[in-house]
């Protein structure tokens, strides 16, 4: 068992959290095709299992901000009443297990798939003309339309809160989408307001911040950056100063943000960079000197042990994705031991973070059910159907 700081409580916004291990935004294709709603069966199903450990920080899969921002199927929304309502059943299926919740905020830009968008009578846009390898030119945003962006941030962001129950937001102002394409300089060539410099490239971001901020407060509101992904074409030649401007900036106006988010070099998109020998020898540590003391959670192919020495180190939390996929809750009761005193713990079903805590046996995920759209005939293998840790049934001393 381990006294890591990495199962000690901390404060994230509003809420208190009793250890540091969190559930990663993690996009599974658990929703209707067209519509945008999450499959209420399923996706309750699979964040209730990961929430069943009381103090535990989820973060949901990233969901569409409106139509026009969309153009990915099966992924979830937020901007009517039908996603409001399933949303609100799956996280009040989390709180009732006294964990928490957040939801993860996307506008895809050039990333959408131009097919989906014009079958909808909708175009692909971006920052700037450039496409990702290989895909459809998307059309430059006018400021008018960067405005409607701003706008349907914030309006999201109020849904999530008002409309859903969730505990706070995430922006997602990373892995290649659209805050991000605004960003970096390799896709956007901007002249005006929104481009040409690092202030001015930071704009958007900024300005959506704002706005979410103004809508549901600071203490609701986080953000995730990948300052090293090469994904989806990304990747600037030197992302130093232009992400130590936006986090400087971030600090300096809203000191009370929940928390940053950041994707570790070695993670670029949904792979490991080791795969196509990206940048894994850079370092975020230029951030994290920026945003301490400030709750700041970090994601990228952490183990067991790494975790325990960054947790220790730093004091940050450390967010897991394909782990926490695998390594899930299906029973409702087992027998520990504290102070040598045996209880009986109703409904305390072991996961991934109790898992680490006593260094039971992790099952590996298998990559190939990822992906499955929630309509697909046997969607639930790989889902929500991983064992329960039958090592833990045995007595274990805290």
């Amino acid at each position: 068992m381990s006294s890591s700081k990495l199962f000690t409580p901390i404060m994230v916004g509003t809420v208190k959290l009793e250890h540091r291990v969190v559930l990663a935004p993690l996009t599974r294709f658990k929703a209707t095709p067209t519509d945008n709603v999450p499959i209420v069966s399923l996706v309750k199903t699979y964040y209730s299992q990961r929430a069943s450990l009381p103090g535990t920080l989820l973060i949901a899969e990233s969901t569409l901000i409106s139509p026009q921002a969309g153009g990915r199927p099966n992924t979830p929304g937020i901007w009517n009443q039908e996603q409001m309502k399933a949303w609100k059943e799956i996280v009040d299926s989390v709180h009732a297990k006294g964990s928490f919740m957040f939801m993860q905020l996307r506008g895809m830009g050039r990333a959408a798939e131009f097919s989906l968008l014009e079958s909808d009578g909708l175009q692909l846009v971006g920052p700037s003309p450039i496409p990702i390898t290989g895909r459809n030119v998307p059309r430059e945003l006018t400021i008018s339309e960067i405005h409607d962006y701003v706008e349907w941030f914030a309006q999201a962001a109020k849904n999530a809160i008002n409309g859903a129950g969730f505990d706070g937001v995430e922006l997602h102002f990373a892995n290649g989408y659209l805050v991000d394409q605004f960003i970096q300089d390799v896709s956007n060539q901007r002249s005006d307001e929104y481009g040409g410099s690092i202030e001015r490239r930071n704009k958007f971001a900024l300005d959506v911040v704002d706005a979410v901020v103004t809508a549901i407060g600071e203490n609701r509101t986080a953000v995730r950056l990948s300052p090293w992904n090469t994904a989806l074409d990304m990747g600037m030649e030197n992302p130093i100063p232009q992400f130590t401007h936006l986090v400087q900036s971030l600090k300096n106006a809203y000191p009370q943000l929940a928390y940053l988010h950041l994707v570790e070099p070695r993670i670029s998109g949904n792979t490991d960079a080791e795969e196509h020998n990206d940048r894994i020898t850079e370092s975020n540590d230029f951030i994290r000197k920026i945003w301490a003391p400030n709750p700041l959670i970090t994601a990228g192919g952490f183990t067991r042990q790494s975790a325990i020495d960054r947790a220790e180190k730093e004091g940050v939390l450390i967010a897991f994705g394909r782990l926490y996929i695998s390594n899930v809750s299906t029973r409702h009761s087992f027998f520990y031991i504290q102070n040598f005193i045996e209880y009986f713990i109703s409904r305390a079903q072991p996961d991934l973070p109790t898992r680490l805590k006593y260094d039971i046996a992790l099952t590996p995920p298998d990559r190939r059910t990822f992906y499955v759209p929630g309509i697909q005939k046997g969607t639930e293998v790989g889902y929500v159907d991983y064992p329960f840790a039958e090592e833990l049934k045995d007595a274990v001393k805290i």
